[in-house]
């Protein structure tokens, strides 16, 4: 089973890039869950993000400038969350600094816990936001969405934050070789351009049609799948695991 992973993976790892191994598309599958999560954040919980800390900071000064169609308190809420989650993110990211596959697999293992009790609230709130059901979702799916943005920090993959494109889309254009650049890595720029899309599309899709929970549970699946392939992939003689020079 694990030679099979291996070998998958393996053909997804662009050459000269060998030192990521696995990590590359095990991100994309994260880039992903931040796309269905922040689909679920804007469109269910009141025009929030918990995993794009640069439009909360944004939304919190509409809010405090009179918008009464942001909350204020929402923003801040999300923001705490994600700055706790960070901050267990460092702490593993501290724990597990030698082996990058036991920090992804226990990042995304913990992950998989907190957005596990989103879904169950969701499924008991049969979809409907309230008050109690928005905040809870909020902090939770902060905390995760914190935990990853740190944890993807800490392993180091260029161009693979899973939760902010700004850069990357910069990268795309200045370091093109219409700009006189060398244009490194635009495959999969594109490609973490292209999961966020997805991962925001489906999300979309699911919870414009009342699937809050379905959508979840969806986000539930990648992060168990990613911690899953992530042990099953972590070899005492992977090169890859050892943390980036």
């Amino acid at each position: 089973m694990r030679r099979l992973l291996s070998d998958a993976f393996r053909t997804l790892v662009p050459r000269g890039e060998e030192r990521h191994g696995p990590l590359p598309p095990l991100m994309l599958i994260l880039t992903v869950v931040t796309g269905l999560v922040d689909a679920v954040s804007y469109l269910a919980l009141g025009h929030v993000f918990v995993a794009n800390m640069t439009g909360n900071v944004v939304f919190l000064g509409f809010a405090l400038a009179g918008d009464e169609s942001l909350s204020a308190l929402a923003s801040v809420v999300a923001m705490g969350s994600f700055l706790l989650g960070a901050l267990a993110g460092g702490r593993l990211g501290t724990r597990f600094a030698l082996h990058r596959g036991h920090l992804l697999r226990t990042s995304t293992a913990v992950q998989t816990i907190l957005v596990a009790v989103t879904v169950v609230v969701a499924a008991v709130s049969d979809g409907r936001v309230t008050p109690g059901v928005q905040y809870t979702l909020i902090v939770f799916l902060g905390l995760a969405m914190g935990l990853q943005n740190a944890v993807a920090r800490r392993l180091g993959v260029p161009d693979l934050t899973t939760t902010v494109l700004t850069l990357t889309l910069t990268g795309l254009a200045a370091d093109s070789a219409t700009a006189g650049g060398e244009a490194p890595r635009p495959g999969r720029r594109i490609l973490s351009v292209l999961a966020m899309f997805l991962g925001a599309l489906v999300g979309a899709q699911l919870v414009l049609h009342g699937h809050l929970a379905l959508t979840l549970g969806l986000t539930l699946v990648l992060l168990a799948v990613t911690s899953v392939i992530t042990h099953r992939l972590s070899t005492a003689d992977a090169a890859w695991i050892r943390p980036r020079l």
